[in-house]
């Protein structure tokens, strides 16, 4: 009799992280991808740009790849795109502004003419294969159009919720369609795979709509110019803006490369409305009145490069900050850039801005469910069995804890690394060994040169720093024709420390002299000598271990 075969489900990235959301899922010789994010280096990743997923598998399985299904528009969720397709073009579906945004970024990537994109609207059921069909079920979050996936398989249903929470008042549409997943519940959800974000936060997440009332309140009467940062994606809480400086008689300026792309590509498809005459160019707000002008930027988090940063530091070419500002910050900082919006904060008070931020006032909401939407969502779905995604690793313990409250089993919920491969059938589901998941870093247009040993390397250099030492040698290797030159980066300024280097050069040349004398002599014999005794003499005399970098010249 024929072995029976196992659905897998395969987290490659969003497990234990923020960010990078990826997951496979497979049947015998089909497999189907949700989301294909990307995720911000950390603070010790130097000089990288950006953090993609590990997709060794992937490619190794590309022929049975169906089809990639996006939840929303986010980075987290479509910004390691442009990467995956140009190993692995497959068909990508995903709802009107989701697919906008992506013909967007794959333009930056000259990607577009060779992309398969598919526009799909809620209700919509796409078949991937023969084993999977995907519905789209219409979720709210801080971008418009996002959704929770449907999987039917041959074993039964995987519902992935994507990013969401539950706004019974949203900007735009309506609000998520809970009646479809209470029917699917009904019928009977194998699986469920579920936000963690905000799992630590009792209640329920507020309405957007609430920041857009506390917007009218604050313009009401300022005579100040009013500057705003948000994230760009956010397009509800930027129309609100909008919204609430035309009420007040104010034009709209746009900066950051970001916000002004979705902006432009929200309007052409309908998703923000801007009233005639409201909107106008960065280049032209000195025209008006400061009680005249709303400035909506990036830089919510505090990225060095962003437009608030960059006027926080009197380094932005069409904004100068003044105490006659009222900045509003309107977004929470995401783990790991509390210290840089802190900072940011801090520039603007010392200029004599007026600051509001979310410790001070309600001006941001978020997007992702508190513990009651994520109860409701558990109670109307009944899954068999549960695996929490999308959060660090305490957020997927306190969920798996959190559905043990509503009645799922312990034994049943399961908390996945990435790479970890969970096999299910109707009615088991057990962890399965394995496969290859991890960061590949993007390092302006290297994908992946960038590893350990070379982020190790720039940690060293931005730490201690860098002594070169250059020797010129005879070409018979019997001499050294002059003394070793030593250049100094990052370590000590050389005017300031000339009886140091002196002293460095002594030891290079001693070092030198003793190689020269041995038999067997080789280059890499005396750069090891070098490197040695330098480094040796450093650290007695001022307890640093600068990267040694010794060179030699034949002449």
């Amino acid at each position: 009799m024929a072995k029976a075969k196992k659905l897998k489900i395969i987290p490659l990235g969003g497990l234990d992280e923020i960010g990078k959301n990826l997951t496979a899922i497979e049947y015998g010789n089909e497999i189907i991808m949700v989301d294909c994010g990307m995720a911000f280096p950390d603070d010790d990743m130097p000089g990288v740009d950006m953090v993609i997923n590990d997709i060794t598998y992937l490619e190794k399985n590309w022929s049975k790849i169906k089809g990639i299904f996006l939840t929303h528009g986010h980075e987290d969720h479509i910004g390691g795109l442009p990467y995956f397709l140009k190993s692995i073009n497959v068909p990508v579906y995903g709802t009107r502004l989701t697919i906008g945004l992506v013909e967007h970024k794959l333009k930056e990537h000259n990607l577009l003419s060779s992309a398969k994109l598919v526009r799909v609207k809620y209700g919509n059921v796409i078949k991937a294969g023969q084993c999977f069909s995907v519905e789209f079920i219409r979720t709210n979050h801080s971008v418009a159009d996002s959704a929770a996936l449907a999987i039917k398989t041959p074993v039964g249903t995987v519902i992935h919720m994507g990013d969401f929470k539950i706004d019974t008042t949203p900007i735009v549409g309506d609000m998520i369609d809970l009646a479809r997943l209470g029917e699917l519940g009904n019928e009977g959800v194998l699986a469920l795979m579920s936000d963690s974000t905000n799992v630590e936060r009792q209640g329920y997440t507020m309405s957007e709509r609430t920041v857009g009332e506390r917007f009218e309140r604050i313009f009401k009467g300022c005579n100040k110019r009013i500057i705003v940062a948000t994230f760009a994606s956010n397009v509800h809480r930027v129309q609100q803006i909008i919204d609430a400086a035309a009420k007040n008689g104010r034009k709209v300026a746009v900066s950051g490369r970001s916000m002004e792309n979705i902006v432009e590509i929200s309007i052409l498809l309908g998703y923000m409305k801007v009233p005639e005459g409201v909107l106008i160019n960065i280049d032209n707000i000195k025209k008006y009145r400061p009680n005249q002008v709303v400035i909506i930027t990036t830089g919510s988090q505090g990225e060095p490069m962003s437009a608030l940063t960059r006027m926080a530091f009197s380094d932005h070419r069409q904004v100068e900050v003044t105490k006659d500002d009222l900045i509003i910050i309107s977004a929470t900082p995401i783990p790991g850039n509390e210290k840089s919006v802190s900072s940011v904060i801090n520039e603007l008070f010392k200029i004599g801005c007026e600051v509001v931020y979310s410790a001070l006032t309600d001006v941001h909401v978020s997007g992702h469910a508190c513990q009651e939407e994520l109860k409701l969502i558990l109670a109307l779905t009944k899954p068999k069995f549960f695996i929490p995604v999308h959060g660090e690793h305490r957020h997927l313990v306190l969920h798996k804890e959190l559905a043990a409250r509503v009645g799922i089993p312990e034994k049943n919920s399961f908390v996945l690394e990435n790479g970890q491969v969970l096999e299910l059938d109707a009615k088991t589901a057990h962890l399965a060994g394995t496969v290859p998941a991890g960061k590949i870093l993007v390092d302006g247009l290297g994908v992946g040169d960038v590893g350990n040993i070379v982020l190790r390397d720039r940690k060293h250099l931005s730490e201690d720093g860098l002594i070169i030492v250059v020797a010129t040698i005879s070409r018979d290797g019997k001499e050294m024709i002059s003394p070793p030159d030593v250049i100094s980066r990052g370590f000590v300024y050389v005017r300031e420390a000339e009886t140091l280097i002196d002293a460095v050069r002594s030891v290079a040349a001693e070092s030198i002299e003793m190689c020269l004398g041995r038999r067997n002599m080789d280059w890499s014999m005396l750069k090891t000598s070098m490197r040695a005794a330098v480094a040796r003499y450093i650290y007695e005399q001022t307890k640093r271990s600068p990267m040694i970098l010794p060179i030699i010249e034949e002449i």
